[in-house]
Protein backbone atom coordinates (compact mmCIF):
# COMPACT_ATOMS: atom_id res chain seq x y z
CA UNK A 1 0.00 0.00 0.00
CA UNK A 2 1.21 3.73 -1.17
CA UNK A 3 1.16 5.81 2.23
CA UNK A 4 -1.14 8.34 -0.65
CA UNK A 5 -3.64 5.50 0.08
CA UNK A 6 -3.40 5.06 3.78
CA UNK A 7 -6.48 6.59 5.68
CA UNK A 8 -6.45 4.72 9.02
CA UNK A 9 -9.87 5.72 11.03
CA UNK A 10 -9.57 6.40 14.61
CA UNK A 11 -10.62 4.02 17.24
CA UNK A 12 -10.74 6.82 19.82
CA UNK A 13 -14.63 6.95 20.53
CA UNK A 14 -15.30 10.60 21.01
CA UNK A 15 -18.49 12.89 21.00
CA UNK A 16 -19.00 14.31 17.31
CA UNK A 17 -21.37 17.60 17.31
CA UNK A 18 -22.76 17.76 14.02
CA UNK A 19 -23.23 22.04 13.14
CA UNK A 20 -25.49 22.60 10.29
CA UNK A 21 -25.41 27.06 10.96
CA UNK A 22 -23.18 28.98 12.95
CA UNK A 23 -24.52 30.24 15.92
CA UNK A 24 -24.62 33.71 14.48
CA UNK A 25 -24.60 35.13 11.25
CA UNK A 26 -21.23 35.00 8.99
CA UNK A 27 -19.12 37.17 6.94
CA UNK A 28 -16.86 35.12 4.90
CA UNK A 29 -13.83 37.38 4.16
CA UNK A 30 -11.96 35.42 2.00
CA UNK A 31 -13.88 33.56 -0.77
CA UNK A 32 -13.02 33.30 -5.00
CA UNK A 33 -15.51 33.67 -7.36
CA UNK A 34 -13.66 34.91 -10.33
CA UNK A 35 -10.68 33.48 -12.79
CA UNK A 36 -7.99 33.75 -10.10
CA UNK A 37 -8.49 29.91 -9.05
CA UNK A 38 -11.25 29.16 -11.54
CA UNK A 39 -9.57 30.17 -14.61
CA UNK A 40 -10.83 32.10 -17.31
CA UNK A 41 -13.59 30.12 -18.07
CA UNK A 42 -15.32 30.78 -14.45
CA UNK A 43 -18.75 32.00 -15.73
CA UNK A 44 -19.66 28.46 -16.94
CA UNK A 45 -18.46 26.96 -13.76
CA UNK A 46 -21.20 27.77 -11.39
CA UNK A 47 -24.67 29.57 -10.69
CA UNK A 48 -24.95 32.59 -8.94
CA UNK A 49 -27.93 32.13 -7.67
CA UNK A 50 -27.30 28.16 -6.49
CA UNK A 51 -24.23 29.83 -4.96
CA UNK A 52 -25.83 32.48 -3.15
CA UNK A 53 -28.20 30.28 -1.53
CA UNK A 54 -25.30 27.48 -0.89
CA UNK A 55 -23.60 30.08 1.29
CA UNK A 56 -27.08 31.18 3.08
CA UNK A 57 -27.60 27.59 3.91
CA UNK A 58 -24.46 27.37 6.16
CA UNK A 59 -25.38 30.31 7.58
CA UNK A 60 -22.95 32.65 5.00
CA UNK A 61 -24.81 35.73 4.59
CA UNK A 62 -22.38 37.47 2.84
CA UNK A 63 -18.92 36.81 0.71
CA UNK A 64 -16.44 38.64 0.05
CA UNK A 65 -14.35 37.84 -3.20
CA UNK A 66 -11.07 38.83 -4.14
CA UNK A 67 -11.51 38.37 -7.69
CA UNK A 68 -12.86 41.91 -8.44
CA UNK A 69 -9.82 42.51 -10.44
CA UNK A 70 -10.15 45.63 -12.39
CA UNK A 71 -11.17 46.88 -15.61
CA UNK A 72 -13.03 44.78 -18.38
CA UNK A 73 -12.50 41.86 -16.17
CA UNK A 74 -14.35 43.72 -13.20
CA UNK A 75 -17.12 44.48 -15.19
CA UNK A 76 -17.55 40.75 -16.83
CA UNK A 77 -17.58 39.20 -12.84
CA UNK A 78 -19.97 41.96 -11.72
CA UNK A 79 -22.52 41.25 -14.77
CA UNK A 80 -21.60 37.34 -13.22
CA UNK A 81 -23.29 38.60 -10.19
CA UNK A 82 -25.53 41.52 -10.96
CA UNK A 83 -28.88 40.77 -8.60
CA UNK A 84 -26.67 39.50 -5.76
CA UNK A 85 -25.03 42.78 -4.56
CA UNK A 86 -26.23 41.94 -0.99
CA UNK A 87 -24.56 38.61 -0.84
CA UNK A 88 -21.53 39.46 -2.72
CA UNK A 89 -18.52 42.24 -2.26
CA UNK A 90 -15.85 42.46 -4.27
CA UNK A 91 -11.87 43.54 -3.49
CA UNK A 92 -10.00 44.68 -6.25
CA UNK A 93 -6.83 42.94 -7.42
CA UNK A 94 -4.35 45.48 -9.51
CA UNK A 95 -2.57 45.59 -12.60
CA UNK A 96 1.45 45.98 -12.35
CA UNK A 97 2.45 45.53 -15.54
CA UNK A 98 4.03 49.70 -15.65
CA UNK A 99 5.93 49.05 -12.30
CA UNK A 100 8.93 49.88 -14.34
CA UNK A 101 7.53 52.91 -15.92
CA UNK A 102 7.28 56.34 -15.01
CA UNK A 103 3.61 56.90 -14.50
CA UNK A 104 3.07 53.93 -12.13
CA UNK A 105 2.29 55.48 -9.27
CA UNK A 106 -0.48 57.46 -11.22
CA UNK A 107 -1.80 54.79 -13.17
CA UNK A 108 -2.20 52.84 -9.49
CA UNK A 109 -4.03 55.73 -8.27
CA UNK A 110 -6.23 55.67 -11.22
CA UNK A 111 -6.99 52.32 -11.24
CA UNK A 112 -8.10 52.35 -7.66
CA UNK A 113 -10.30 55.05 -7.80
CA UNK A 114 -12.25 53.50 -11.05
CA UNK A 115 -12.03 50.05 -9.48
CA UNK A 116 -13.48 51.96 -6.09
CA UNK A 117 -16.38 54.14 -8.25
CA UNK A 118 -17.77 50.75 -9.50
CA UNK A 119 -18.08 48.93 -6.32
CA UNK A 120 -15.24 47.61 -5.24
CA UNK A 121 -14.55 47.82 -1.59
CA UNK A 122 -11.28 46.49 -0.68
CA UNK A 123 -7.72 45.49 -2.71
CA UNK A 124 -6.03 41.83 -2.39
CA UNK A 125 -2.55 41.83 -2.80
CA UNK A 126 -1.26 38.42 -3.76
CA UNK A 127 2.09 36.84 -3.26
CA UNK A 128 2.84 36.91 -6.98
CA UNK A 129 4.40 39.97 -6.47
CA UNK A 130 7.12 39.01 -4.78
CA UNK A 131 7.53 35.20 -5.29
CA UNK A 132 6.88 34.99 -9.19
CA UNK A 133 6.60 38.90 -10.61
CA UNK A 134 10.14 40.61 -11.47
CA UNK A 135 11.37 44.10 -12.30
CA UNK A 136 13.01 44.72 -15.58
CA UNK A 137 16.31 44.13 -13.74
CA UNK A 138 15.12 40.58 -13.22
CA UNK A 139 14.69 41.33 -9.41
CA UNK A 140 11.11 40.29 -7.49
CA UNK A 141 8.82 43.46 -6.59
CA UNK A 142 8.89 44.41 -3.19
CA UNK A 143 5.38 45.13 -1.86
CA UNK A 144 7.84 47.67 0.45
CA UNK A 145 9.10 49.33 -2.64
CA UNK A 146 8.27 53.39 -2.08
CA UNK A 147 6.12 52.91 -5.16
CA UNK A 148 3.72 50.70 -3.76
CA UNK A 149 3.10 53.64 -1.36
CA UNK A 150 0.48 54.92 -4.00
CA UNK A 151 -1.67 51.53 -3.35
CA UNK A 152 -1.38 52.04 0.43
CA UNK A 153 -2.21 55.50 0.50
CA UNK A 154 -5.07 55.78 -2.10
CA UNK A 155 -6.60 52.96 0.10
CA UNK A 156 -6.28 55.12 3.03
CA UNK A 157 -8.09 57.97 1.18
CA UNK A 158 -10.87 55.98 0.05
CA UNK A 159 -10.50 54.36 3.77
CA UNK A 160 -10.72 50.89 1.96
CA UNK A 161 -8.77 48.02 3.28
CA UNK A 162 -6.13 46.18 1.78
CA UNK A 163 -6.01 41.85 2.08
CA UNK A 164 -2.68 41.12 2.12
CA UNK A 165 -1.25 37.22 1.26
CA UNK A 166 2.79 37.43 0.83
CA UNK A 167 3.96 34.14 1.57
CA UNK A 168 2.71 30.56 2.13
CA UNK A 169 3.17 28.31 5.37
CA UNK A 170 6.92 27.88 6.30
CA UNK A 171 7.45 24.52 4.90
CA UNK A 172 6.80 25.61 1.58
CA UNK A 173 10.35 27.17 1.72
CA UNK A 174 11.99 24.32 3.50
CA UNK A 175 14.08 21.85 2.04
CA UNK A 176 11.36 19.05 0.73
CA UNK A 177 12.76 16.21 2.63
CA UNK A 178 11.54 13.50 5.16
CA UNK A 179 11.63 15.99 8.04
CA UNK A 180 9.54 18.37 6.14
CA UNK A 181 5.66 17.90 7.80
CA UNK A 182 4.00 19.21 3.96
CA UNK A 183 5.92 16.75 2.14
CA UNK A 184 3.01 14.96 0.21
CA UNK A 185 1.19 18.28 -0.30
CA UNK A 186 4.58 19.57 -1.70
CA UNK A 187 4.94 16.16 -3.39
CA UNK A 188 1.46 16.52 -5.12
CA UNK A 189 2.35 20.52 -5.95
CA UNK A 190 5.81 20.93 -6.90
CA UNK A 191 5.22 24.48 -8.07
CA UNK A 192 4.68 25.72 -4.21
CA UNK A 193 8.03 24.68 -3.43
CA UNK A 194 9.95 27.52 -3.24
CA UNK A 195 13.03 26.54 -1.24
CA UNK A 196 15.47 27.38 -3.74
CA UNK A 197 17.15 30.90 -2.25
CA UNK A 198 18.46 31.75 -5.36
CA UNK A 199 14.63 31.86 -6.95
CA UNK A 200 12.81 32.49 -4.45
CA UNK A 201 12.70 35.16 -1.22
CA UNK A 202 13.00 33.48 1.89
CA UNK A 203 10.11 32.94 4.09
CA UNK A 204 12.43 35.52 6.70
CA UNK A 205 12.71 37.66 3.80
CA UNK A 206 9.14 38.30 3.35
CA UNK A 207 7.66 38.49 7.00
CA UNK A 208 10.41 41.38 7.04
CA UNK A 209 8.42 43.09 3.87
CA UNK A 210 5.30 42.47 5.33
CA UNK A 211 6.02 44.24 8.93
CA UNK A 212 7.84 46.91 7.01
CA UNK A 213 4.40 47.59 5.13
CA UNK A 214 2.34 47.53 7.71
CA UNK A 215 4.18 49.69 10.13
CA UNK A 216 5.22 52.27 7.52
CA UNK A 217 1.69 52.29 6.69
CA UNK A 218 -0.36 53.14 9.90
CA UNK A 219 -3.11 55.01 8.50
CA UNK A 220 -3.97 51.68 6.20
CA UNK A 221 -5.91 48.83 7.35
CA UNK A 222 -4.55 45.43 6.70
CA UNK A 223 -5.93 42.40 6.95
CA UNK A 224 -3.00 39.77 6.56
CA UNK A 225 -4.21 36.35 4.94
CA UNK A 226 -4.26 32.92 7.08
CA UNK A 227 -3.49 34.38 9.77
CA UNK A 228 -0.71 36.77 9.35
CA UNK A 229 1.24 34.69 6.86
CA UNK A 230 2.78 32.82 10.05
CA UNK A 231 -0.32 30.62 11.63
CA UNK A 232 2.95 27.99 12.38
CA UNK A 233 3.95 30.68 15.02
CA UNK A 234 0.68 32.59 16.85
CA UNK A 235 3.29 34.12 19.20
CA UNK A 236 5.17 35.90 16.84
CA UNK A 237 1.42 37.14 15.23
CA UNK A 238 0.57 37.90 18.25
CA UNK A 239 3.75 40.39 18.59
CA UNK A 240 2.95 41.83 15.61
CA UNK A 241 -0.75 42.49 16.07
CA UNK A 242 0.29 44.12 19.65
CA UNK A 243 2.95 46.37 17.85
CA UNK A 244 0.24 47.50 14.92
CA UNK A 245 -2.80 48.73 15.67
CA UNK A 246 -3.80 48.67 11.89
CA UNK A 247 -3.04 45.25 11.51
CA UNK A 248 -5.84 42.19 11.44
CA UNK A 249 -5.68 39.08 10.11
CA UNK A 250 -8.13 36.29 8.56
CA UNK A 251 -8.41 32.72 9.23
CA UNK A 252 -8.49 31.32 5.68
CA UNK A 253 -7.39 28.05 4.76
CA UNK A 254 -5.25 27.15 8.31
CA UNK A 255 -7.78 25.17 10.27
CA UNK A 256 -4.83 22.56 10.20
CA UNK A 257 -2.40 24.68 11.81
CA UNK A 258 -4.93 26.69 14.40
CA UNK A 259 -6.72 23.13 15.08
CA UNK A 260 -3.70 21.36 16.09
CA UNK A 261 -2.70 23.91 18.74
CA UNK A 262 -6.34 23.85 20.30
CA UNK A 263 -4.96 26.53 23.57
CA UNK A 264 -2.62 28.46 22.14
CA UNK A 265 -5.24 28.89 19.48
CA UNK A 266 -8.07 30.18 22.34
CA UNK A 267 -5.88 31.94 24.08
CA UNK A 268 -4.97 34.08 20.47
CA UNK A 269 -8.49 33.98 19.70
CA UNK A 270 -9.52 35.54 22.84
CA UNK A 271 -6.92 37.76 23.40
CA UNK A 272 -6.99 39.12 19.65
CA UNK A 273 -10.56 38.79 19.43
CA UNK A 274 -11.43 42.38 17.15
CA UNK A 275 -8.69 41.41 14.90
CA UNK A 276 -9.50 38.40 13.58
CA UNK A 277 -12.25 37.82 10.81
CA UNK A 278 -13.68 34.40 9.65
CA UNK A 279 -12.50 33.26 6.20
CA UNK A 280 -12.57 30.17 4.22
CA UNK A 281 -10.58 30.82 0.81
CA UNK A 282 -13.32 28.87 -0.89
CA UNK A 283 -14.49 29.24 -4.41
CA UNK A 284 -18.12 27.77 -5.66
CA UNK A 285 -16.69 24.50 -6.38
CA UNK A 286 -15.21 24.00 -3.00
CA UNK A 287 -17.81 24.61 -0.46
CA UNK A 288 -18.54 21.93 2.04
CA UNK A 289 -15.67 23.15 4.33
CA UNK A 290 -17.71 26.33 6.34
CA UNK A 291 -18.80 23.47 9.14
CA UNK A 292 -15.61 22.27 9.89
CA UNK A 293 -14.32 26.22 10.56
CA UNK A 294 -18.26 25.72 12.57
CA UNK A 295 -17.31 22.64 14.84
CA UNK A 296 -13.77 24.14 15.64
CA UNK A 297 -14.86 27.53 16.27
CA UNK A 298 -17.76 26.49 18.38
CA UNK A 299 -17.04 22.74 20.18
CA UNK A 300 -15.18 21.43 22.43
CA UNK A 301 -14.77 18.11 20.31
CA UNK A 302 -11.51 16.06 19.95
CA UNK A 303 -9.26 15.02 17.38
CA UNK A 304 -11.33 15.43 14.43
CA UNK A 305 -10.94 15.66 10.38
CA UNK A 306 -9.71 19.27 9.04
CA UNK A 307 -10.81 18.49 5.78
CA UNK A 308 -13.86 16.63 3.81
CA UNK A 309 -14.92 12.96 4.10
CA UNK A 310 -12.91 10.30 2.39
CA UNK A 311 -10.29 13.38 1.38
CA UNK A 312 -6.92 13.02 1.86
CA UNK A 313 -5.62 15.58 4.43
CA UNK A 314 -3.93 18.28 2.09
CA UNK A 315 -2.00 20.09 4.90
CA UNK A 316 -0.58 17.32 7.10
CA UNK A 317 -1.58 13.72 8.52
CA UNK A 318 -3.06 15.18 11.55
CA UNK A 319 -6.45 15.90 13.32
CA UNK A 320 -7.70 19.50 14.76
CA UNK A 321 -9.42 19.86 18.06
CA UNK A 322 -12.67 22.81 18.58
CA UNK A 323 -11.62 25.77 20.72
CA UNK A 324 -15.06 26.21 22.13
CA UNK A 325 -15.28 30.23 21.81
CA UNK A 326 -17.67 31.87 24.26
CA UNK A 327 -20.91 33.56 22.02
CA UNK A 328 -19.50 37.07 22.39
CA UNK A 329 -16.16 36.27 20.73
CA UNK A 330 -17.80 34.43 17.84
CA UNK A 331 -19.74 37.84 17.01
CA UNK A 332 -17.16 39.37 16.32
CA UNK A 333 -14.80 36.78 14.63
CA UNK A 334 -17.94 35.48 12.47
CA UNK A 335 -19.31 39.14 11.46
CA UNK A 336 -18.84 41.88 13.70
CA UNK A 337 -14.91 42.32 12.69
CA UNK A 338 -15.88 42.35 9.39
CA UNK A 339 -18.16 44.98 9.66
CA UNK A 340 -16.29 47.64 11.14
CA UNK A 341 -13.64 46.53 8.77
CA UNK A 342 -15.88 47.45 5.91
CA UNK A 343 -17.96 50.09 7.25
CA UNK A 344 -21.25 47.96 7.73
CA UNK A 345 -23.87 48.93 10.47
CA UNK A 346 -23.32 45.44 12.84
CA UNK A 347 -26.82 46.04 13.76
CA UNK A 348 -28.51 46.49 10.62
CA UNK A 349 -26.42 43.90 8.88
CA UNK A 350 -28.00 41.60 11.58
CA UNK A 351 -31.15 42.32 10.47
CA UNK A 352 -30.62 41.72 7.07
CA UNK A 353 -28.43 38.84 7.76
CA UNK A 354 -31.71 37.17 8.78
CA UNK A 355 -33.47 37.35 6.35
CA UNK A 356 -34.85 34.51 4.15
CA UNK A 357 -32.54 34.21 0.50
CA UNK A 358 -35.94 33.63 -1.33
CA UNK A 359 -35.08 36.20 -3.99
CA UNK A 360 -32.62 33.57 -5.56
Amino acid sequence: MELKDFRPVSAAVLPRTSIQKPAFPVIDFHTHMGKMLLGDNYAEKYDTAEYARELAGCGVALAVDMDGYVGEDLRALKAKTAGFEKRFIHFMQLDYSEYDGPDFREDIRRQIREAYEEGCRGIKMWKDLALYKKDKNGEPLRMDDPRFDAVYDTAAELGIPILMHIADPKAFFMHVDETNERWEELHEMPEWDFSDHSKYMSFEELMEMQENVIRDHPQTVFIVAHVGSCAEDLAWVGDQLDRYPNMNVDIAARLAELGRVPYSAKRFFEKYQDRIVFGTDSTPESMGYHRIYYRFLETEDEYFPYHLENETPGQGRWEIYGIGLDHEILKKVYYKNACRILGIDPERFEEEANETISEC
